[in-house]
């Protein structure tokens, strides 16, 4: 016959009112340096994510006219179907097939893509009215530079800069914010 042994175990599980209240003190601590942090890298990728957006629509109209052997133009738009003019781009932008290359979308004319407004009250301006990419690939009399900006300002800014020859780069803090 075995002996049965007994084991000393405690009979109840759990934390303890001053574990409980430590590790909610340095939780705290946690969340107080973590959340300002979190904040500053949100908006930072949302101003890459905006910037790159219309990088990559810069990159696909350059591409399409050299492509089509005609003019394509990108200009601001708040319907999605027709240039709006001005030069405030951040209510969203169309890309169009331009062979006349007036800038206007008519009948008969392909509207390639239809850029979304940004969101959380970024500004995104230039100077044009829109953006002519000629068969060759040039940008003529198209020199720009685009300004991304959000509530803290144009040292966090975001540009755009375009040159006659169709060449684009992006730069950071270097937008004019107003």
């Amino acid at each position: 016959m075995r002996r049965r042994q007994l084991i000393n175990q405690p009979s109840q599980y759990g934390f303890t009112l001053i574990e409980l209240l430590v590790t909610l003190s340095v939780a705290s601590i946690l969340l107080s340096v973590a959340v300002p942090s979190y904040r500053t890298f949100v908006q930072d990728n949302l101003l890459l994510m905006q910037s790159n957006n219309f990088f990559s629509t810069l990159a696909l109209a350059k591409s399409e006219a050299i492509r089509r052997s005609n003019p394509v133009t990108v200009c601001p738009s708040t319907n999605g179907t027709s240039c709006t003019g001005g030069a405030v781009w951040s209510n969203g932008w169309l890309v169009f097939s331009d062979p006349n290359g007036n800038g206007v979308v008519e009948a008969g004319e392909e509207i390639l893509q239809v850029g979304a407004a940004f969101t959380s009250g970024n500004t995104f301006s230039g100077t044009r009215a829109r953006v002519t990419f000629t068969a060759n690939g040039f940008s003529m009399a198209s020199n720009d530079t685009f300004s991304l900006c959000d509530s803290r300002g144009a040292s966090y800014s975001k540009a755009i800069i375009l040159n006659n020859q169709g060449r684009f780069r992006s730069e950071t803090g270097t937008g004019t914010c107003g």
